[in-house]
């Protein structure tokens, strides 16, 4: 089996079946908001600790050899910044599975890029804006599949979040704060047609 095959069949694995003479189907498997809360724990885990082990050590109050920037590819002794290793590991995803998608977005990107594309992601963005803490499930069809779709916070978990933003030339946004939500993650799942 490859890895997109394994993960398409522990996405979509349901299995129908009578249990103890009773007529009611049995679902077994992974319920989409499980699965997803499961995928942003992981992201969230990598993307903070790279953030706060690798970019702050590096940046204004690190070490001067290497420096987190943005045209990092253009520059010698430089380092993606912590929402281009984000973005390169949604495209290394893609390359594998169409079984999920995800992205990091804002209402208040630097990049334009990263702003919300759908209604859902613009409802799910502000909701966990106003909501600190709280994460955003919905539906939404796009072209001829319908998704599940879900988004949680990105907080500021360092200095080099803030001033990277806070000082950024094209930031909608200057007065970021640790603890903050600054945008979010968007994950996407289609829901297999039953």
């Amino acid at each position: 089996m490859t890895k997109k095959t394994l993960i398409g069949a522990a996405l979509t694995a349901t299995l129908l079946s009578g249990c103890g003479g009773s007529d009611e189907p049995k679902q077994v498997g992974i319920a989409p908001a499980v699965f997803t809360d499961s995928l942003f724990a992981v992201m969230n885990s990598d993307r903070t600790n790279y953030t706060k082990l690798i970019v702050q050590r590096l940046g204004p109050n690190g070490v001067d050899a290497i420096k987190p920037l943005e045209h990092w590819q253009d520059a010698s002794n430089s380092a993606p910044l912590p929402a281009q290793m984000f973005r390169y590991g949604a495209e290394g995803v893609a390359e594998v599975t169409d079984n999920f998608s995800y992205s990091l977005q804002s209402l208040w990107p630097v990049n334009k890029q990263n702003a919300p594309k759908t209604d859902l992601e613009k409802e799910g963005l502000q909701y966990i804006a106003d909501n600190p803490g709280e994460k955003f499930y919905g539906e939404e069809t796009l072209g001829d599949t319908t998704y599940f779709t879900a988004v949680y916070p990105d907080v500021a978990v360092s200095p080099a979040c803030t001033s990277c933003h806070n000082d950024h030339k094209d930031s909608p946004r200057s007065d970021f704060k640790i603890g903050e939500v600054m945008g979010g993650v968007v994950i996407r799942l289609p829901i297999p047609k039953g």
